[in-house]
């Protein structure tokens, strides 16, 4: 079937995404900046483009990123 050559293919790519919440807060602030932009120029494909990169940057890679970890990240006890 295709869908295990699919799923081999998102884990190998999942790998190349980063650990930490920089960039995807970055990701999320460049779409907001470009969102805006957009509704300033009255452009429909920025105001799209901007939307895009924030669902990006705060769902889909940060979902990819601990669905295809190993191991779940350690939480700590709050005592």
């Amino acid at each position: 079937m295709i869908i295990r050559p699919v799923f081999d293919l998102i884990l190998a790519l999942s790998a190349l995404l980063p650990h930490s919440a920089t960039p995807y807060i970055a990701l999320v602030l460049v779409g907001f900046a470009i969102g805006i932009l957009g509704h300033l120029a009255g452009s429909r494909q920025l105001v799209l483009a901007g939307i895009v990169l924030i669902f990006l940057g705060a769902f889909l890679f940060p979902l990819a990123t601990n669905l295809t970890e190993s191991t779940p990240p350690e939480v700590e006890n709050p005592r």
